[in-house]
């Protein structure tokens, strides 16, 4: 491809999941494939682009067995999977015939992040290249998970100013008016890292918006809410796991009016603890001024 033409101005689709272990163990480590009705959940978004997944548990072992199943299943080719200490590493497919062969595959400062993440590089016709992070932050500690957030923001524009950010977020969106978690269903280790310390909050519970902050303070729009400001609809702002929208997908600044469609991926049930998401980008709609280079 050459960089900027406009006839090959293109629509995205994008699917985004948590596999949950792997989609092949439980949370105790009997076996549980799921991963059928996982593949099932990401061929009913029709013919994803770039599917972004986590928590792909395993996927390396025994030469990679299951990253090679997934590519077989959805008929998609595979980034290798990034440097994990945590043994549950984000994967990235992507479609050779939409998007090409990738041109960069940067693992730099994966070692930085609890879960690993790699920026995969395309050139999908705009005047600089596309880079994609599958991201998965920390679940932990919500100061940790701002410096990765941080991290994988800055390292999603090594390339240029088109950038996407999508994965488990692991905590609430960054719009302060955003719909409140539900308090009933958050365990008290989620709550006490989505929730400011009482301290903060007056005793109050109060949703840690900080972590997803740092994506849109680093020039990122959340796909969900940007539609949500267009057109009203609740069901964008649905929850993805249990008590919360933690599962997003962020674009940088350039590619805010290419956000054309977002949907949540809910059957079959129980293909994972997480719903999935789709979403959809024209980018023909894609700003082409101030096409700055990193430095």
């Amino acid at each position: 491809m050459v960089h900027g033409g406009a006839e090959q101005d293109m629509e995205l689709t994008i699917v985004v999941q948590n596999l949950a272990h792997g989609g092949l163990r439980n949370g105790v480590g009997d076996p549980e494939n799921r991963w059928p009705r996982l593949a099932e959940r990401i061929r009913s978004a029709g013919t994803p682009d770039l599917v972004l997944l986590q928590e792909a548990a395993d996927w390396g072992k025994y030469g990679h067995r299951q990253l090679g199943q997934a590519m077989r299943d959805l008929d998609m080719d595979a980034l290798p999977l990034p440097p994990c200490g945590s043994g549950m590493p984000p994967a990235v497919l992507y479609r050779r015939e939409t998007v090409g062969r990738w041109l960069n595959w940067n693992t730099d400062f994966a070692q930085e992040t609890l879960h690993g993440f790699g920026v995969a590089v395309f050139d999908v016709g705009l005047p600089a290249p596309l880079a994609v992070v599958s991201a998965h932050l920390n679940p932990f500690v919500a100061d940790k998970a701002r410096d990765e957030a941080k991290l994988m923001a800055t390292r999603a524009l090594r390339y240029g100013p088109y950038g996407i950010v999508a994965g488990d977020m692991n905590y609430p969106p960054a719009d302060p008016d955003s719909p409140a978690p539900d308090y009933a269903a958050m365990l008290p280790y989620n709550r006490s890292a989505r929730t400011r310390l009482p301290s903060e909050s007056g005793g109050r519970l109060v949703p840690d918006r900080r972590v997803t902050e740092v994506l849109a303070y680093t020039g990122f729009v959340d796909a969900a809410a940007r539609l949500y400001e267009e057109r009203g609809e609740k069901e964008l702002l649905r929850r993805t796991a249990s008590d919360d929208r933690i599962d997003q997908l962020w674009v940088s600044a350039p590619l805010r009016d290419t956000v054309v469609d977002y949907a949540l991926l809910d059957t079959p049930e129980g293909a994972s603890d997480h719903h999935g998401l789709v979403v959809r980008l024209d980018l023909g709609r894609a700003a082409r001024d101030n096409v700055w280079e990193y430095r």
